[in-house]
């Protein structure tokens, strides 16, 4: 299901680029900005959705509300399609209208996503699920079930990019060749046909009712204890400690002579102080995931290069293999997926062995989350300085007036080490954030993660808009 929910997002989103500037008519930087903008709205409105899909709608409910959402968004772009299709000459009413249905994709994505991966760790879990318990605690007491969710993520991620690499390499081809009425229609199709098999495939799931799933509501906790702090700084019952007696009297002579529900409310929230409690830690949680969310931003930056300049930098370099056949360069994305998809078997059975090897054992289940997280941004990294490489080499040979183009092919090191970089720090995101979040705010933690992206989506093109700026002020192009 995650799987063809990819390929119907990456057989939008991989080329759009492309659409952009050759549909659209937009520039490059244009169309580049649009897409990091696109993804970063995507990736940012789980962050609204999430509180409610944790606090007031079960996951089941919520996957399917949304998917119908987000197949009207594919509807509603293969229609923009065909509407250009038909009257190539009314850009300007196809640009506008083209606003909607990546409104429509986002929101639906932003709510189906989050909460189908969440609904998928919660067959991993055995546990009691107690809202106040953290799932790092409770896997600290059954080994088991935290090996279970350490392999879904391993292989949810596995899934992912199988769907990921079939919409890249498949869509982009159709696109570019017959036309983005069918690239566009056959997406529409395959996340009908990923609706359709959830429906049926739920029966099987472990489900909460509705009242096990609504009981506890963790964000409106949060608010009740931030409301039952504000009060109680209001009538005076943070000050420093007097005696009961006089308190007790000050109380009696604040107290209002007529008391509503509203008031009795508040009461009964400051007799408990548990509520207040286990609010706050919760405050404090998502608090503390901040350092290391914002830390992982400039990964989200270079994750959204592929998808824009890197595509762009192909169209300007050779791509003929034979003389016909010209590859896509949208397709060359594939390289990430692929290299995802043969080395994720071999992290468990080669590379962890080798791992325990070299520092004699001190890592008997693996490298930690974290450690994950920093080999994958350190290859991020490098990949980075041998793209910059590669594009000093393509513009010295462009300003030759007689030399060839070099090869697309020059780009494959730096897809190939990022996609062994996302193999370390995305799958290591995804557990980090479901790992140190509350069991009922786990729709939350995906959230958090997939907010990482969308705020390095914006950053991009932020960055795109500096660097045009600068580039261009001395009455040159940027």
């Amino acid at each position: 299901i995650a799987g063809k929910e990819r390929f119907a997002f990456k057989g939008v989103a991989s080329n759009l680029v492309t659409y952009l500037t050759d549909v659209m008519k937009m520039s490059n930087s244009s169309a580049a900005k649009t897409v990091s903008s696109w993804n970063g709205l995507t990736s940012m409105l789980p962050l609204l959705l999430a509180p409610l899909a944790d606090s007031y709608w079960d996951r089941h409910s919520t996957i399917l509300a949304f998917s119908f959402i987000y197949v009207l968004g594919l509807m509603a772009l293969t229609s923009t399609a065909f509407a250009w299709a038909e009257s190539p000459a009314n850009t300007t009413s196809c640009s506008s209208f083209l606003f909607l249905p990546l409104s429509l994709i986002s929101l639906g994505l932003a709510g189906y996503n989050p909460s189908l991966q969440a609904f998928g760790a919660d067959q991993m879990d055995n546990n009691n699920d107690d809202e106040e318990i953290l799932p790092c605690t409770l896997d600290n007491q059954n080994k088991k079930s935290n090996n279970n969710k350490s392999l879904f993520f391993k292989w949810w991620y596995f899934g992912v990019c199988s769907g990921s690499l079939l919409g890249i390499t498949l869509m982009s081809y159709i696109q570019d060749t017959f036309g983005w009425v069918i690239g566009f229609a056959i997406p529409t199709i395959a996340m009908l046909t990923s609706t359709a098999f959830f429906s049926f495939a739920s029966r099987f799931c472990k489900k909460k009712s509705d009242h096990e799933a609504l009981k506890n509501k963790p964000f409106m906790s949060i608010v009740q204890a931030i409301k039952v702090a504000a009060s109680k700084l209001k009538n005076g019952k943070a000050i420093s400690p007097i005696d009961k007696s006089d308190a007790m009297e000050l109380e009696l002579q604040e107290k209002p002579l007529c008391c509503n529900d509203q008031n009795k409310e508040l009461d009964d929230e400051l007799e408990n102080p548990k509520n207040v409690k286990h609010a706050v830690q919760n405050v404090k949680i998502l608090l503390r995931l901040l350092p290391i969310w914002t830390m992982l931003l400039m990964f989200a930056v270079i994750f959204q290069q592929p998808v824009t300049f890197f595509t762009k930098q192909g169209m300007a370099m050779k791509r003929n293999i034979g003389s016909r056949f010209k590859i896509p360069p949208a397709t060359l994305q594939s390289a990430i997926t692929v290299s995802i998809i043969l080395l994720m078997p071999l992290y468990d059975t080669v590379l962890i062995p080798i791992i325990q090897i070299i520092t004699c054992y001190q890592f008997k289940k693996g490298i930690s989350v974290m450690q994950r997280m920093r080999i994958g941004m350190f290859l991020t990294s490098i990949a980075m300085v041998i793209a910059a490489a590669v594009e000093t080499k393509r513009l010295q040979r462009s300003k030759q007036a007689e030399a060839k183009p070099i090869t697309i092919f020059w780009l494959l090191p730096e897809y190939v080490l990022l996609g062994i970089s996302d193999i370390f720090t995305v799958v290591a995101m995804q557990e980090f954030f479901y790992n140190e979040v509350p069991v009922r705010m786990r729709t939350m933690g995906f959230a958090l993660y997939t907010s990482v992206f969308g705020v390095g989506s914006f950053l991009s093109a932020l960055l795109i808009s500096v660097i045009e700026f600068f580039t261009s002020s001395r009455a040159r192009q940027s």
